[in-house]
């Protein structure tokens, strides 16, 4: 079982780019983020239900040490986010764990500066992982069976 050890990374991607472990008192922005990410998902994804809801408990993936949760901050401000957690694997798998990353936005001003990549390249959970013997692989897609009827 991988464990983080809670210790501040800080990394400057830009002059003015600073990635770091986020802390209870980001939890007020990064609600605003997740309240932004459910919005955005919601014309791709009918099932969303409608109304205020929470995706995450973000202020359990700070204080839990399977979990890290990142930002960026441009001049002081968090200007993206993202997350790794550690997830049980499918009993047919060839791997007990892995780790699932979430929970990636960016302000719409700060898109297409490559921030959010930087987040998963220095998430310190990828490394914590990677440390650990996990290796990266696919992504997880879905596709509906009505959408999927209709393409046949």
């Amino acid at each position: 079982m991988a464990y983080f050890v809670g210790a501040i990374i800080i990394l400057t991607i830009m002059k003015n780019v600073r990635i770091r472990e986020a802390v209870e008192s980001d939890l007020a922005t990064l609600l605003q983020f997740e309240q932004a990410l459910i919005e955005a998902e919601r014309p791709f994804d009918p099932t969303i239900r409608t109304g205020h809801l929470h995706y995450y408990d973000l202020k359990e993936f700070i204080t839990n040490k399977e979990a890290m949760v990142v930002v960026a901050e441009v001049d002081g401000q968090i200007v993206s986010s993202g997350f790794g957690i550690a997830k049980t694997a499918r009993s047919y798998l060839d791997h007990e764990q892995y780790a699932y990353l979430g929970f990636m936005y960016t302000l719409a001003e700060y898109r297409g500066q490559g921030i959010n990549g930087k987040i998963v390249e220095v998430d310190p959970a990828i490394i914590a992982y990677e440390k650990v013997g996990f290796k990266k692989h696919i992504i997880e897609m879905r596709i509906s069976s009505d959408n999927h009827e209709s393409q046949a």
